[in-house]
């Protein structure tokens, strides 16, 4: 009988499997690196043990030295989430061996499905339908850019023993095909230790339709139903719902038993994934089985109104499947967005810093947000990007969309750049609520949701007045009573009048601010401020509490998040971010950066090559240094001909975001 539980992973699935181990009385252990002591998982655990530094392979991947721990902390299972220790046979063994479940298949399924050219073999063997390609174990390149020829481009390049878009690049000719394997080859054995690669046809427009599929070990299993997770960007999923938009109950049916059959194909137990590529035409082709739980799990209980976390448990328990196929019923729609550290703006660079501000919606039993972040903690390089899962349910897709959109207006997150506008402006654009899906989504309907959402300063001016004051005025409870500490404006026998100058969107707003009362402001905007009414002189009131800003202009009462960070004012509207800075006085500039030819990092990341050296003469766009972040590689490039002058980092070495790490003198200056 499973009494205590070890959770070998971190973040929100961490918090999730506590949760539900709370709710059946089992007891929890956390698990955490040096960057996690103060992680929201560590404090919801009712034990939490250090594995080692911030790195994933001096801690989270040590699962030797987790399973010392498990033992002296006497737990009878181990939930390993996903990613991380997963889909690790090893570990899964090592479990086992040391008398400890293991919550997830048997080391059997997990071999049979860790390897993605084998996986291809035994679904053929069980009658799956499959992607033709090459899945051998010959790894000559030469091979493999043989059978990408000769089935025709584009082709899919895939690492054997990845996943979540790791080691995975599509190919369009065959003269791109030397550079995306090297890379390819290069993320997977950083991601995986292991480069070994397949090939596969890559269709242009298929949807990604995946089957929840479940079994016990008493040769019992179920399928419940699918989800569809087409929207993706770089193989990564952003945007998930279940069921599929327009699937037939005979379709469904179809892929389930295919689904089931692969399970039953590897004698699977427990909690997997069954993934699939569905045609236009309704034909599907296998495309991998994840044999663990996933990121967009949650879209399946709403439907289902089960708990996956229980339902594997209680398998691991040696207990029979909760419920039988004729007894899984769908109800209503749902959709997970997974919020993400990331620029859209900056080709999706990943973002890190503080969480200054963190407001979530109104969360209850149709709204639901699974995170292992709370405000004031740090996004680090370290891990993956994923800030939260913001899921939602109602009656059909139609209304749950409406919700989904509704809530992401409702999401603030201030001090690291978010993908939440991109978010919105994906649920919001026409061909998504057309469900118009495709794997390539974000790419075919790039003109209409890549646009940066713009705020309309005019409308907020007033809020982000009100809110400079009121900062001011808090600034100012905290300061020493000494005259000279007081910037409130004030002057003897002078109505108390602020003079303010904004800088919105690169656009100057100079205005001034006169306190009538203790409660009451008046703002006047001034005639020099293009596009806005002189004549407008509204009366403001109000307060903030809890990083919202309750404010009253000429009677009408808002309330949004806001923030001030660096002498920078954002407010979180339901439009988008509104940031203003407060200009400060002019006390001289800078000098001139040392390095005014160099190529700098896009984001804070670790060197993983060095592909020039001093001297090398470069070509505009010729690939010269490749930064890794939270998992993914990205490639940085020459901004223009000419040499290099001097490289200022190495492999391994650790960047910051915005410093110089190669100077190249252009061509014309040597």
């Amino acid at each position: 009988m499973i009494k205590k539980i070890l959770i070998a992973n971190r973040g929100e699935i961490a918090c999730r499997v506590i949760k539900t181990a709370k709710e059946m009385g089992i007891a929890t252990v956390a698990v955490y690196s040096e960057a996690d002591i103060n992680a929201l998982h560590v404090k919801q655990a009712d034990e939490a043990i250090f594995i080692g530094p911030a790195p994933s392979k001096d801690s989270y991947l040590r699962g030797d030295f987790i399973l010392q721990k498990a033992k002296e902390l006497k737990v009878d299972a181990i939930h390993p989430g996903y990613g991380f220790l997963s889909e690790n046979a090893a570990f899964a063994r090592a479990c086992d061996q040391n008398g400890i479940i293991f919550i997830g298949p048997t080391i059997e399924a997990i071999e049979a499905m860790g390897s993605k050219s084998a996986a291809k073999q035994i679904m053929q063997d069980a009658g799956v339908p499959l992607v033709p390609g090459y899945h051998g174990d010959d790894q000559n390149p030469t091979l493999i850019k043989q059978s990408s020829n000769d089935m025709g481009y584009p082709v899919l390049l895939k690492a054997t023993a990845g996943g979540g878009g790791k080691g995975m690049r599509q190919v369009w000719s065959e003269q791109e095909f030397d550079d995306a394997l090297a890379a390819a080859k290069r993320e997977a054995m950083s991601s995986f230790n292991d480069d070994k690669m397949l090939v596969e046809k890559y269709l242009t427009e298929p949807r990604h339709v995946e089957i929840q599929v479940f079994c016990d070990n008493h040769s019992n299993g179920v399928y419940l139903f699918e989800r569809d997770c087409s929207i993706q960007r770089r193989h990564q999923k952003v945007i998930e719902e279940a069921p599929a938009p327009n699937m037939s109950d005979d379709l469904r049916r179809q892929m389930g038993e295919a689904a089931l059959k692969a399970a039953f194909a590897i004698n699977y137990s427990g909690a997997g994934t069954v993934e699939f590529l569905l045609n236009p035409d309704g034909s599907f082709y296998f495309m991998e089985m994840n044999t663990r739980l996933q990121v967009e799990h949650p879209v399946t209980e709403m439907i289902t109104g089960e708990d996956l976390v229980e339902w594997q448990i209680r398998v691991a328990n040696n207990e029979i499947l909760p419920k039988q196929q004729d007894q899984l019923k769908m109800r209503g729609h749902s959709f997970e967005a997974r919020v993400y550290a990331e620029d859209p703006n900056n080709d999706f660079l990943p973002a890190t810093g503080t969480l200054h501000l963190l407001k979530t919606p109104v969360t209850g039993a149709n709204v639901r947000v699974d995170t292992g972040v709370v405000q004031g903690d740090e996004v680090s390089i370290y891990y993956d990007p994923m800030i939260a899962k913001l899921i939602v349910w109602d009656e059909d897709r139609a209304k749950a969309l409406s919700k989904l959109e509704t809530c992401l207006q409702h999401y603030a997150i201030g001090g690291v750049v978010t993908n939440i506008d991109y978010l919105r402006r994906i649920a919001s654009s026409t061909p998504f609520k057309e469900a118009k899906l495709t794997t390539d989504f974000i790419e075919r309907h790039s003109d209409s949701i890549s646009t940066k959402s713009e705020v309309d300063a005019n409308t907020y001016l007033p809020h982000i007045a009100l809110a400079h004051v009121l900062f001011e005025a808090k600034l100012n409870a905290n300061s020493t009573d000494h005259p000279w500490d007081i910037k409130d404006a004030y002057r003897s026998n002078l109505t108390h009048c602020e003079n303010i100058e904004f800088n919105i969107n690169e656009q100057a707003f100079a205005l001034s601010i006169a306190k009538t009362s203790t409660t009451e402001w008046i703002l006047d905007i001034g005639e020099h401020n293009v596009g806005l009414d002189a004549e407008q002189k509204p009366t403001l009131s109000g307060s903030i509490e809890n990083d919202i800003l309750h404010c009253t202009v000429d009677g009408i009462k808002t309330q949004y998040p806001v923030m001030l960070v660096d002498n920078q004012i954002s407010l979180f509207t339901p439009h988008g971010i509104l940031s203003a800075k407060v200009e400060q006085p002019d006390f001289g500039e800078m000098g001139e950066d040392d390095h005014i030819n160099a190529v700098v990092a896009p984001m804070n990341g670790t060197v993983v090559a060095l592909l020039v050296k001093v001297g090398d003469a470069v070509k505009k766009g010729q690939q010269v240094i490749i930064v890794e972040a939270m998992k993914m590689e990205h490639s940085i490039k020459a901004p223009y001909d000419g040499v290099v002058a001097e490289c200022f980092f190495n492999t391994s070495d650790l960047v910051s975001g915005g410093v110089a790490l190669i100077d190249i003198t252009a061509a014309e200056s040597v």
